[in-house]
């Protein structure tokens, strides 16, 4: 956890609220996921803590299938943040797609979120369509999207930074991928206000590092 300030994209001071570089002095693997005690994972068994040369500790999801079966159709790999609710805030982590699936890569973020029935994500998919690669909400009905983007997302085997801003009383939703000034795409939505925040992915391999959220 953190209280730090630190500077956002278009220059106002925010406050950190929590961050997480998933690193462990030690470098010995933790006995299980659930030793990351500010994290609910979803599915625990699909999700791994491993230390690696080039980021050092990383969380990484493990299997594309999910022992979690969410209410409505809605990503399977999920973890939240415990004890953290935010409204207006900028959330940032790096990500490395770990299987190249083709069109398919992708990772999911997660804000808003009330419960498993109620929340945003965002789906980083490769190539975009009516239910991937767009600003998604959950809203006791299986996901829909709110955007129409068409940019591909390029993923590759290398780290890549992605970042949400979100304003609530705005409504305004971006998100941002490796260039962090001009958003990947965008949304104005006011369905959900102050929520629960994640990362994971629908159904494909992701590693994570340097999670941070600031509110503004």
């Amino acid at each position: 956890m953190a209280t730090d300030v630190a500077q956002s994209a278009d220059g106002p001071q925010d406050k950190v609220v929590f961050a997480d570089d998933f690193d462990r002095k030690d470098a010995k693997p933790v006995q299980s996921i659930d030793d990351l005690e500010h994290w609910e994972f979803l599915d625990p068994k699909t999700w791994t803590w491993k230390a690696t040369e080039d980021a050092g500790g990383v969380i990484e999801i493990t299997e594309r299938g999910s022992a979690y079966k969410p209410p409505t159709r809605s990503p399977g790999h999920v973890a939240l943040v415990k004890d953290v609710a935010v409204g207006n805030c900028e959330i940032r982590f790096r990500v490395r797609s770990t299987k190249d699936t083709g069109n398919h890569r992708d990772c999911c973020i997660f804000f808003g979120y009330q419960d498993a029935s109620h929340f945003y994500y965002c789906h980083l998919g490769a190539k975009p369509d009516p239910h991937s690669g767009q600003i998604m909400i959950v809203n006791e009905a299986p996901r829909l999207a709110l955007t129409k983007n068409e940019k591909l997302t390029p993923w590759d085997d290398q780290w890549h930074t992605v970042m949400v801003r979100r304003n609530i009383d705005s409504g305004l939703i971006e998100v941002f991928f490796d260039d962090m000034t001009t958003p990947h795409m965008s949304v104005t939505d006011k369905t959900f206000g102050t929520g629960r925040v994640g990362i994971g992915s629908f159904d494909d391999l992701n590693a994570f590092d340097g999670f941070t959220v600031s509110t503004f």
